[in-house]
């Protein structure tokens, strides 16, 4: 008897494909028959004198069941009714014998017919009962659907039995081949409609190509376990079964998926370079197994971006480092990686030769930058950890605002702890009065306190936060500041004496006149405060004249033992010139006043 093995559990990685053609099908006990003799009636003496008795030996046996065969076949009813018959032909009693026995030969039959799907054996039962039957009543309607039925059951199991063989031999036939197993069992289910060996073997047949599929899906091939299960499915339409394997097959996709996109997150853990490499090895495996769309791509690919321009952050991500001496430092921002034109065209209003040549500068990685300027209160910090003594402490003046005239003249006693006016300044002002050299000790400081490369912003990255996107002659645009978008020179502004300035922007004021506490005003749209406004600012880069022969990837253009630094920036004092994207000027590197101060960037 045909016994199915069906492979509908999951194929675990690893196997390989002659796993998956492994014989699904055992043969076991053949329905086929060796051939059954022509019946024979056994020879029975009849005489007047027995008649009567072999007559209800007959009729005994007929009610028992007992139509023929067996060791003591002339107790039977068929070869007694058969021997009485032709001892009297006319006898109604004997005819009526004979007729019940062939109905019960029919019916033994077609029940013998019935059981061989669960009792193989039942078909040689049949062909027996075959053999009688032509004997004892050839040409009868019911003999003859009885032996119509008994020769497409041998069809059928002949069908069926070529089409295991083929089955085990991988012939499954999943293309329409007239010698594969499922073009057999179908020529079977035609011969026999109810024949379940023949609709087990269509679940085998479908079972091995759901097998082909599992073993695809085990090596990432899905498109080769799409076409396997699309194929199966023409099996047996109807079942559950490959339904079942396709949601199956779906789930371990999503599975492993999920779980390739999860290992590529965790190698981000640590940006280096070994661990985007592994990453972007796991996303071309995705990129391969996900389908069209599948939203864990798009996040490894996103995750892997961010990492490979932005480390452990993300673009406007705020964050401070913990320094080891206890407390924070500066409040960061996390600057979008991109590109910008640098400098000013010659069409450009109170441009100069120092801004040109414009040039594209590109930011392959991004950067953190303070979101406002050094406090008095951040320099505080690293003055008393370090004992340092900034160059204005040192030679004892600085220059400041002087209210009485208007100018900015040298005044004594006047360091980083002083105001704009050299009165004491507020831990949360901008810190003056520095210089370039005082501005890189801090960011040396900085750097070993968080274990994280801290330093002046380079020229080029200066601009491009300041413009933030922007092209124009201002970072705002060309006309006069938006209301409350910083500290600049403002036709309505006035000082505490009631002056006012003779080059400002007109129509605007920024109620202060001096440096505001630092963050006072909106924000850029990259959540940095005060770049063009406020105070101007050091930056790392060496005083150049132009810009010929300058970085284009960004980096600080230094000379060794440069004796002049650039400052970026407007600051409160400054003329609106001075409050363009791409202004700039050279300055001595010792030089401290009531203008200039400094931020820091972080590399990430």
């Amino acid at each position: 008897m045909l016994g199915c093995v069906v492979a509908c559990g999951r194929k675990q990685a690893g196997k390989d494909e002659a796993a998956a053609r492994a014989p699904v099908v055992t043969i076991g006990e053949d329905q086929s028959v060796s051939p059954v003799p022509p019946w024979r009636a056994p020879a029975i003496e009849v005489t007047d004198a027995n008649a009567d008795a072999l007559r209800k030996r007959a009729e005994a046996a007929l009610k028992a069941k007992r139509l023929y065969g067996g060791a003591n076949e002339s107790e039977t009813a068929i070869p007694l009714f058969l021997a009485l018959q032709k001892h009297a032909p006319q006898d109604d009693r004997i005819r009526r014998g004979l007729r019940e026995s062939l109905l019960a030969l029919a019916d033994e039959g077609r029940a013998a017919l019935a059981a061989i799907d669960h009792e193989p054996q039942e078909l040689r039962h049949a062909h027996e009962a075959a053999a009688v039957a032509r004997v004892v009543a050839p040409g009868d309607p019911r003999v003859e659907a009885f032996l119509d039925r008994l020769d497409r059951a041998d069809e059928a199991s002949r069908a069926n039995l070529v089409g295991e063989m083929a089955l085990n031999a991988g012939r499954i036939g999943e293309k329409g081949e007239v010698d594969g197993a499922i073009a057999y069992f179908r020529e079977a289910l035609r011969a026999r409609p109810e024949d379940s060996r023949a609709r087990q073997g269509l679940a085998a047949a479908e079972s091995a190509l759901i097998r082909r599929a599992e073993a695809a899906a085990a090596e990432d091939d899905y498109d080769s376990a799409a076409y396997w299960l699309e194929v199966s499915g023409s099996v047996r339409p109807g079942f559950e079964t490959v339904a079942d394997a396709r949601e199956r097959i779906a789930m371990q996709r999503v599975t492993r998926v999920n779980g390739l996109r999860d290992i590529g997150i965790a190698e981000l853990a640590t940006p280096t370079a070994a661990g985007l490499r592994r990453a972007r090895e796991r996303l071309a495996q995705l990129l391969r197994i996900a389908a069209a769309g599948d939203p864990s791509v798009l996040e490894l690919r996103t995750r892997i971006e961010m990492a490979a321009h932005y480390g452990l952050f993300r673009p406007g991500q705020a964050f401070t480092d913990a320094l080891s001496n206890g407390g924070r430092g500066p409040q960061m921002v996390v600057v979008p990686h991109g590109a910008f034109r640098m400098g000013a065209p010659e069409t450009e209003a109170d441009s100069s030769e120092a801004e040109r040549p414009v040039r594209n500068v590109r930011f392959d990685r991004g950067i953190a930058m303070s979101r406002t300027e050094i406090t008095v209160g951040e320099f505080r910090r690293f003055v008393n950890a370090t004992r340092h003594r900034p160059r204005a402490t040192r030679r004892g003046y600085s220059t400041i605002y002087d209210e009485r005239s208007g100018n900015f003249v040298r005044a004594g006693n006047v360091d980083w702890q002083s105001d704009y006016v050299g009165r004491p300044a507020a831990d949360d002002m901008p810190v003056l009065h520095v210089s370039v050299g005082d501005a890189l000790r801090y960011a040396e400081w900085l750097s070993g306190q968080t274990g994280h490369r801290y330093r002046l912003p380079s020229e080029a990255e200066f601009e491009y936060v300041l413009r933030a996107g922007s092209q124009e002659r201002f970072p705002w645009g060309d006309a006069s500041p938006p209301v409350e978008s910083g500290n600049f020179t403002g036709a309505n502004d006035v000082s505490p004496s009631g002056r006012r300035w003779t080059n400002a922007f007109v129509g605007y004021g920024d109620n202060a006149w001096g440096p505001a506490p630092v963050g006072s005003y909106q924000p850029n749209r990259w959540g940095v405060h005060d770049l063009a406004g406020n105070v101007s600012e050091w930056v790392e880069d060496c005083w150049h004249s132009t810009f010929r022969r300058a970085p284009r990837d960004g980096r600080s253009w230094v000379n060794p033992g440069c004796r002049n630094q650039v400052i970026r920036g407007g600051s409160w004092a400054n003329s609106p010139a001075h409050s363009r994207s791409a202004w700039r000027q050279g300055t001595d590197i010792n030089n401290t006043s009531a203008r200039v101060g400094f931020r820091v960037v972080r590399e990430i």
